[in-house]
């Protein structure tokens, strides 16, 4: 028992700060992956965690499960990813745009 606690504990210790840990998958192919916590807020993300609540209810002890196949999570964080790269790209577009393109013509 003791040595299931360590290793819990090892996990926990490993997930950088600003991430969670949530479990994908249904059954024996259950994967875990680590996600930063601002998804939590995306709509995309949300609809997932309801489907979690749906199948597994609210107490769920360690990691969130979430009862979607793997590939489907991968798809979803892809686009959460694309859409925070594009919200961050505007604040320095006219430099960087500006950079590529010396770049390029080089």
């Amino acid at each position: 028992m003791p040595h299931s606690h360590f290793h819990h504990h090892h996990g926990r210790r490993s997930i950088p700060k600003g991430y969670l840990a949530v479990m994908v998958g249904q059954g024996g192919e259950q994967q875990r992956f680590v996600i930063p916590v601002m998804y939590v807020n995306h709509p995309l993300f949300t609809q997932l965690l309801k489907a979690s609540e749906e199948e597994y209810g609210f107490d769920q002890k360690g990691p969130i499960s979430i009862p979607c196949h793997v590939e489907e999570f991968r798809h979803v964080r892809c686009l959460i990813d694309k859409e925070t790269a594009e919200h961050h790209g505007h604040h320095l577009h006219g430099h960087h745009h500006h950079h590529q393109f010396l770049c390029f013509k080089a």
